[in-house]
């Protein structure tokens, strides 16, 4: 099987996002999120270091709540019924998320703790 042009491979990864936006109401939650730290990197004038803690700590929760879709969407395809097993496997990649996001959560706390208390 021949490789798309790397061109394509960008296009199908942004068509993922897009689909992600439009179809995952947590995806959109977590994005909304992103946004508004954008907004605070901006508004308090965050020093690089912290700059970069906050947009990794945020793209990674968007991109556990990606990994997490898929692995629920596969699941679905493999067995389309209620499965405990399939249970087991959508509750761990959730957990995932959710540790992801928590993580973020104190990154954040951390990071910006200093620019509206001190």
């Amino acid at each position: 099987m021949k490789k798309p042009p790397v061109h394509r491979s960008f296009i199908n990864a942004f068509r993922g996002i897009f689909l992600m936006i439009k179809t995952e109401r947590n995806f959109q939650i977590e994005l909304a999120a992103f946004f508004i730290n954008l907004f605070l990197i901006f508004y308090f004038k965050l020093s690089a270091v912290d700059t970069v803690l906050i947009l990794i700590a945020s793209l990674a929760v968007l991109s556990a709540e990606i990994f997490n879709t898929a692995i629920e969407r596969i699941c679905d395809i493999i067995q389309p019924d209620f499965d405990k097993r399939i249970g087991f496997i959508k509750d761990i990649a959730a957990g995932a998320v959710v540790l992801m996001a928590v993580a973020s959560v104190v990154v954040g706390i951390f990071v910006y703790w200093k620019y509206v208390f001190d």
